[in-house]
């Protein structure tokens, strides 16, 4: 059997409902053969009643046919299943329920391969060909087969839409252009297309112009992103080597501080046991020249007393105890305190440069700014652990919990004297200073506390502005009273408005110059932001109105 015979038989039983093969086929009275299943369901749902139709020429039947298998047909498709030809790629060439079929098929729609936008309908390769060969033909504009050929339709004449209104920029049908679209700013299609084309083009330009730029961006980005991790990597390796050196240095001073108290040490107690060796011996040169006197003392003969007492009473040269300085037990405390003075000033230094570390850190460009977070637990990602300096702290506060909270008392405190104490107004700063972005909460009890940050260099001595949290270019200052809040800046009074919270955070971005401040509850409400530029690092701090027992504590978060 040909292949061209075998096609033709697979297309001759092949049900024109479902577009399979045929199964359990009969053959109705018009010669027409469908599934068994097919026809039933097709007659099933007619609304004729009492007349049935074929699907294919339309021919009524009354009564309903009484349908029988056709043993025929079912032997010709089980031959073609077993040939495997059920499967073959002619199949492919059948449209399918997502395929554009071809108009002019009057049985099994075959998938079209091109659509004429002149005829308006879609053609498979064979009902093409006309298109090739007719000249009149052969001018239509083919394109690739599409199911919206309808759209070219006017929906209210039902005429091709072979122009474009400009004032509506929509396209018509000449008869539109004789009633609403009287006197509109009209062209062909063709002449329209050629104009949104060009808009077209320019837009594909601006936008290639921009994947460009883009991908431009992005090469300089991953070059930045390169750069960054070689620098980074170096002055990681570097710091280590720079540390190490330090520790070693560290280590070597510590071992010659230790060899030469070792050394002192040792001459100390050898001229010590030397010392007392010969004073051990002294004492017993002495014990029996006592015996020799005592004998002599007891001699009843004055004449042999006489005799005797220049030979015995004769003392040899002693070193005497007056000549061994007495002074209290403290032979090597001062080597501790000097020691211990090496390690204040060496933590000063540390401090100060950890300081402008962080400081450069900071100020390192960045390729993306991250937003200021929206929940608790994107600004707990930022939280930053607070400790007060008593160093700062005026003599009425006292600090507590490991110097995380702070307490306004009545009584002064017995603070020695220090350059960075408060000496006016009941204030106290942080030991560390904040660069970067951080985040910290302080819990409030009482009735006036400022939740403040402010330079290091503000001034500390006396009761001027240039002291006080908010009145001055160097500090910032929220206000926190039992139901209100108030911002303080450079002497500028800001009243806030927001719910009344005991606690309230404070998020910084140092390097974007944001700061901000939150009422903390179950929730939390912003109640102030202050967008500046921020010249040195920052002290979070916190000042107390003269109330007995108010006191501020900076939270441990998790």
């Amino acid at each position: 059997m040909s292949p061209n015979k075998l096609k033709l038989d697979e297309e001759t039983i092949s049900c024109s409902i479902c577009l399979d093969l045929l199964k359990h086929p009969v053959t109705i009275p018009c010669g027409h053969s469908y599934c068994m299943n097919c026809i039933k369901t097709h007659w099933d749902g007619e609304d004729k009643k009492g007349i049935h139709s074929c699907p294919q020429c339309r021919k009524d039947f009354k009564p309903r046919p009484v349908l029988v298998k056709s043993t025929i047909l079912a032997s010709l498709v089980e031959e073609l299943r077993k040939t495997g030809l059920e499967d073959a790629p002619a199949d492919l060439c059948y449209a399918g329920p997502e395929d554009v079929s071809c108009d002019v098929c009057t049985e099994r729609k075959l998938k079209a391969v091109k659509s004429c936008l002149v005829c308006l309908a879609s053609y498979c390769e064979k009902h093409l060909q006309p298109h090739y060969e007719a000249p009149p033909l052969q001018k239509h504009q083919l394109v690739e087969p599409s199911k919206k050929l309808q759209e070219n339709i006017c929906p209210r004449h039902d005429e091709v839409m072979k122009i474009f209104c400009r004032t509506d920029q929509q396209c018509i049908c000449y008869l539109c252009l004789m009633d609403e679209h009287k006197g509109h700013k009209t062209v062909p299609a063709t002449a329209g297309r050629a104009e949104k084309q060009k808009e077209l083009e320019a837009s594909r330009q601006q936008i290639q112009q921009g994947i460009q730029d883009r991908q431009k961006d992005v090469k300089l980005l991953q070059q930045e992103v390169e750069a960054i991790n070689v620098s980074a990597d170096k002055t990681v390796e570097d710091s280590e080597k720079i540390f190490n050196q330090l520790i070693r240095l560290i280590q070597k001073r510590s071992s010659d501080v230790k060899h030469r108290i070792k050394s002192q040490q040792e001459y100390e107690v050898r001229r010590a046991s030397k010392l007392q060796e010969k004073l051990e011996q002294e004492i017993t040169e002495l014990k029996r020249k006592d015996a020799e006197l005592e004998q002599l003392s007891h001699t009843e003969d004055h004449n042999q007393f006489l005799h005797n007492y220049p030979s015995v009473s004769a003392l040899s040269e002693s070193t005497h105890s007056s000549s061994i300085k007495s002074r209290p037990r403290r032979h090597f405390e001062d080597v501790t305190a000097a020691v211990e003075e090496l390690r204040d000033k060496l933590q000063d230094v540390l401090r100060d440069m950890w300081t402008d570390i962080s400081l450069r850190l900071s100020e390192e460009d960045v390729l993306l700014s991250e937003p200021e977070p929206k929940t608790r637990d994107g600004f707990l990602k930022y939280s930053q652990e607070i400790t007060l300096d008593p160093n700062t702290a005026h003599r009425h506060l006292l600090l507590s919990e490991e110097d995380n909270k702070a307490t306004y008392m009545k009584e002064q405190q017995s603070y020695p004297d220090h350059p960075d104490r408060f000496t006016y107004y009941p204030q106290v700063l942080s030991r560390e200073s904040l660069t970067g972005r951080c985040y910290w909460e302080v819990e409030m009890s009482g009735r006036g506390v400022c939740v403040a940050v402010a330079y290091k260099d503000i001034r500390r001595a006396g009761g001027s502005e240039d002291c006080l949290f908010g009145l001055n270019d160097k500090s910032w200052a929220l206000r926190c009273e039992t139901s209100s809040y108030a911002f303080r800046y450079n002497k500028a009074f800001t009243p806030v408005s927001g719910p009344g919270s005991s606690r309230v955070g404070v998020y910084q971005d140092h390097r974007a110059g944001v700061l901000s401040f939150y009422s903390v509850s179950e929730t939390m409400t912003l109640l102030h932001r202050v967008q500046t530029t921020f010249t040195q690092p920052l002290h979070a701090g916190v000042r107390f109105h003269n109330t007995k027992g108010n006191t501020a504590q900076f939270v441990q978060l998790e």
